[in-house]
């Protein structure tokens, strides 16, 4: 079992961050999607399933923990500190209507903690609480949100990102015809959903997104 140190060491090396939505899958389930995430060389997923009780999700992160544990992938969970904790996740993900962040990290300190956060206020008091990461958006429209947000556009990363001292993740609607925005905008660790649960390659899809990752970041 890892622990925190490792667990954020390896964090800070990702690049694609995938995550889940059965929904928006094509009719794949999320152990399918999570076979070909993990076969286009990910180095994170985050399970996120809004439409499981909660033994169904148990048992799935269950079996996404075995399968991201065999592959050397971090596993976050979205929202449910206590599947995170059950199945033996890396990290958990909280929005802002969850569990408080200083609750969290009393109850699960080995854990990597991320919080998804939509404006400069709401980053900072992320970090100041002591988020191991924040995530900033969403950056561009999207559909996988009950409650739209408006989209920030990437000159909230331009904004948000020069007073950030941990690390953060973009997210909403982001795809390989505007991944260069973002990327342009000064963010290394690019969260997407369907542009990866949508594609009819799974692997392909996602050894692309990352392609294009790296090679900005070694270009610049």
């Amino acid at each position: 079992m890892k622990d925190k140190a490792s667990r954020l060491a390896a964090f800070t090396g990702i690049d694609l961050y995938p995550v889940t939505d059965q929904a928006q899958s094509n009719g794949r389930t999320n152990d399918e999607v999570l076979a070909g995430i993990i076969a286009g060389g990910v180095r994170i997923v985050q399970l996120r399933e809004k439409q499981l009780d909660k033994k169904a999700f148990y048992e799935m992160a269950r079996r996404f923990r075995k399968a991201t544990e065999d592959a050397d992938v971090l596993l976050v969970i979205n929202d449910h500190l206590d599947i995170a904790l059950a199945c033996g996740a890396d990290g958990v993900h909280l929005g802002q209507d969850d569990l408080p962040l200083s609750v969290a990290k009393k109850l699960a300190p080995e854990l990597i903690i991320g919080v998804s956060t939509h404006d400069l206020d709401e980053a900072l008091a992320a970090q100041d609480g002591g988020a191991d990461y924040v995530n900033i958006g969403p950056i561009f429209p999207t559909g996988t949100k009950k409650v739209p947000i408006p989209p920030r556009t990437p000159d909230a990363i331009r904004e948000v990102a020069p007073r950030l001292t941990v690390p953060f993740t973009v997210m909403g609607g982001i795809n390989k015809s505007n991944i260069g925005q973002v990327l342009d905008a000064g963010a290394k660790r690019i969260a997407v959903v369907t542009a990866v649960t949508r594609a009819p390659d799974i692997a392909a899809a996602v050894r692309e997104l990352r392609g294009i990752i790296r090679q900005r970041e070694s270009s610049g």
